[in-house]
């Protein structure tokens, strides 16, 4: 009952709030040409690196140590605000945009705030601040749409994680600074931060290849198309944000890793079948994202099984295994983009996506099996 409780309020927060920056953005999609809204996800793709380059203090770091009663996090913030102000001079001068820098900050401080609050098991609190965010998100991004066009939606969404600066403030009023905790946990530090590093590449290197490559039109259709990928992950996802503060505390969460394989089939079925039906009535204009849709709806599966031996192995304190399941998956992502997005267009980027994904569960799971640790 205890399980079901706690990924109800998760899953109620995550359902609902992605349900409405979802709507959101495929609102946004329908009154955008695909070049316009693929220039604004270029750029939301620079605020997002930004952001994992300087999280030295990764959610997940903090996460694991909050949860073991070890007060580490206030230095990884400190470490993590600092590095923003070089970066930020190096962005300014490369790109002269401002509300790149503010949303960067921005995602950094979400992501440092929800990564305490999983520590602690603070169900409720997330709740709530998601659903905040995710409301601000929705009519600060309609209102400044209206007023200032797609440009504007970057510094709306920045404004959206004011509410999370107050966490912040308080975890450094309540938790001392003490940077000598640091001392004997580096490896576990860095290598989680590379991780994270690796990660958010993964997640934003597609939109600068194909940008450069094939255009904003194409990168506008593969916008819309990961948009509606993730939207269907919103369930696997919230069953992470069970299992990593769970196996840290030393459980055995066997049956929400049963519930994440179950569901992950299905919505690999309606992503194949269902969503691509819908795509052409709604966004007559987004065509070319149909395939591209089916092809990428594969990776639901092998995505949950990332998860499932992430939380194992970070809860573990092995997440050297999960580096270099990371950088094979955004090498692989990096090279197969650029020869196949080159020959088969849009396809070959979803192909590329959706292999990097099966080829990094395949390897976690062999070093799970060689190594004997039971999942």
């Amino acid at each position: 009952m205890k399980v079901l409780t706690s990924l109800g309020k998760i899953g109620a927060a995550d359902i609902i709030g992605n349900g409405i920056t979802a709507s959101f953005w495929f609102l946004i999609a329908s009154w955008m040409h695909p070049t316009e809204f693929g220039e604004l996800n270029y750029y939301l793709g620079i605020a997002g690196i930004i952001s994992f380059i300087i999280m030295l203090g990764t959610d997940n770091t903090i996460t694991v140590y909050v949860a073991k009663k070890i007060p580490i996090h206030t230095a990884l913030y400190s470490i993590s605000f600092l590095l923003f102000i070089p970066v930020s001079i190096i962005l300014f001068l490369l790109f002269s945009r401002i509300d790149i820098l503010f949303l960067a900050i921005a995602y950094t401080i979400g992501t440092l705030s929800i990564g305490e609050i999983f520590g602690n098991r603070i169900y409720d609190s997330y709740f709530k601040y998601v659903l905040i965010q995710k409301s601000l998100t929705f009519v600060l991004g309609l209102l400044f749409f209206y007023q200032f066009g797609a440009n504007g939606l970057i510094f709306a969404l920045a404004i959206t994680y004011t509410p999370y600066v107050y966490r912040i403030v308080r975890e450094f009023k309540n938790v001392k600074i003490d940077f000598t905790l640091l001392k004997n946990r580096w490896g576990f530090i860095i290598n989680n931060y590379t991780i994270v590093l690796t990660y958010g590449f993964w997640g934003q290197i597609d939109k600068l290849i194909v940008m450069p490559l094939l255009g904003a039109t194409v990168l506008g259709n593969y916008s819309l198309a990961l948009q509606v990928i993730t939207a269907l992950m919103i369930l696997p996802s919230i069953i992470f944000k069970y299992l990593l503060p769970q196996e840290s505390h030393g459980k055995n969460p066997e049956a929400a890793r049963r519930i994440l394989v179950t569901i992950s089939v299905l919505i690999t079925l309606v992503g194949f079948f269902i969503v691509p039906e819908i795509i052409p009535i709604v966004y007559p204009k987004f065509s070319q994202a149909v395939d591209a849709i089916k092809i990428m709806s594969i990776s639901f599966l092998p995505s949950s099984i990332v998860r499932i031996y992430t939380s194992k192995f970070l809860s573990m304190e092995k997440s050297r295994f999960i580096l270099i399941s990371q950088i094979i998956s955004v090498t692989i992502m990096t090279i197969s983009m650029l020869a196949l997005g080159n020959i088969f267009g849009l396809n070959g980027i979803a192909v590329s996506y959706v292999a990097s994904i099966i080829i990094q569960a395949t390897f976690l799971f062999l070093i799970n099996k060689n190594y004997r640790i039971s999942v």
